[in-house]
């Protein structure tokens, strides 16, 4: 399993890479964003750690620029950093992140976290394509098709919706979303809203139902 570090602090490097070297994962370091985009090609990570505050390119844009590389666009991403303000924890999900972990770095809890993301992303890829009336979701090869137009959503939307619409009707509690779509990352209930906000406005419909002081569910 390959894994890319990337942060501007070389002590933090050397102090995870010994950690997940340990751990048996095949890990690779970038000191910058760019760097980071270089290696990414290169070597194909099944998971890349990623600091959000760096200078010149930080962890949001390079994140959002990894979602665009096709080596890259499947890799799994968690981003560090010693912010906890809520635009951080929106505007990484917004930009492709899987989960997010806080600084100071507890090895044993992020290599926990490290191998759920891994085992949670495994189960998802055997899931198949789902189709409910207009609406048509294949996770596999990450397409929406809705009326026969294909509509692009950010990864986590994507996921917010594929997971509603495994068990059309049922209701989801925000506990149960952020367990499955975030791998327990530490979101708040603002976070969910945003999603579920965008992925109306992109499909211009209504099939994600709020049910007050509950959830969610996909309904027709």
């Amino acid at each position: 399993m390959k894994i890319l570090i990337v942060d501007d602090e070389k002590d933090i490097l050397e102090f995870l890479s010994y950690n997940l070297e340990k751990e048996g994962y095949q890990v690779s370091t970038a000191l910058n964003g760019m760097l980071a985009l270089d290696i990414a090609k290169k070597i194909k990570p099944d998971l890349i750690i990623l600091d959000v505050m760096m200078p010149e390119m930080d962890g949001i844009s390079t994140c959002s620029e990894l979602r665009k590389i096709p080596e890259t666009q499947n890799s799994l991403i968690l981003f560090l950093t010693a912010r906890s303000e809520e635009y951080s924890e929106l505007a990484g999900f917004n930009a492709g992140a899987d989960d997010y972990v806080t600084k100071p770095i507890k090895p044993k809890l992020l290599i926990s976290r490290i191998k759920a993301l891994l085992k949670r992303n495994k189960n998802n890829e055997s899931s198949s394509s789902i189709k409910i009336e207009d609406i048509e979701i294949d996770k596999e090869r990450h397409v929406l098709m809705y009326r026969g137009e294909e509509i692009h959503l950010a990864r986590k939307e994507f996921n917010l919706l594929y997971y509603l619409m495994s068990i059309p009707g049922k209701v989801f509690t925000r506990e149960e979303i952020i367990s499955e779509v975030w791998n327990d990352a530490y979101v708040g209930d603002r976070t969910i809203d945003v999603h579920v906000r965008k992925i109306r406005e992109k499909t211009g419909s209504n099939y994600i139902k709020t049910i007050k002081g509950v959830g969610y569910k996909f309904d027709i």
